[in-house]
């Protein structure tokens, strides 16, 4: 019971902080501003990690790497402890524990990003329906806008209704499900 719950709280904290760490490297990537209640909130939530793994770690391309690695690093500390605490013995493949690990913290931070994914859709969805000069309806629309162009090509309005939203939404399931699947193939591993 009390691991259990030591596990939930475990789990919401760093969470939290890799979803927040992920929205802070695709606001970069996607060159998005930072100049709004959100962009300040990642910013402020997030800088006691990123700040000093700036000093160690350099961007490349463009791309805000000690945010990505800072999520990467928090998650596998998390399925560390986690799987520590369920008591997993990690038997004879205690070699491989580390990089099984760190697939899996990857694998996870893949699905934690399009998780994030969804939810911009849905919010930028919802948004252009009831208020499409809401103050962060900008902001969703920039973090969306490049996942649904190759499906707008693809998916003509019907009625001035752009449907592109739903046919990503059921990709990034379809996707879902095989993430899923990969995790299971690789928990054998440390179990």
């Amino acid at each position: 019971m009390l691991t259990n719950l030591l596990l939930l709280i475990l789990e919401t904290v760093s969470g939290f902080f890799v979803v927040l760490l992920l929205m802070r490297f695709c606001m970069q990537w996607l060159r998005v501003s930072f100049r709004n209640q959100l962009g300040r909130f990642v910013v402020a939530v997030t800088d006691w990690i990123v700040q000093p793994a700036r000093r160690v770690i350099p961007g490349v391309f463009g791309l805000d790497l000690p945010s990505l690695l800072a999520a990467l690093l928090l998650h596998a500390s998390y399925l560390t402890i986690a799987f520590w605490l369920k008591h997993f013995s990690f038997g004879a493949h205690a070699g491989i524990a580390i990089p099984v690990i760190l697939a899996i913290a990857l694998l996870e931070l893949v699905r934690f990003s399009a998780y994030l994914l969804i939810g911009i859709v849905i919010v930028s969805a919802v948004l252009s329906w009831v208020n499409p000069h809401a103050p962060l309806a900008p902001l969703f629309n920039s973090l969306s806008r490049p996942f649904l162009r190759p499906f707008q090509r693809l998916v003509p309005p019907i009625a001035n209704v752009d449907l592109s939203p739903l046919v990503l939404l059921l990709v990034l399931q379809v996707f879902l499900m095989l993430l899923a699947w990969l995790r299971v193939l690789l928990i054998p591993f440390i179990a």
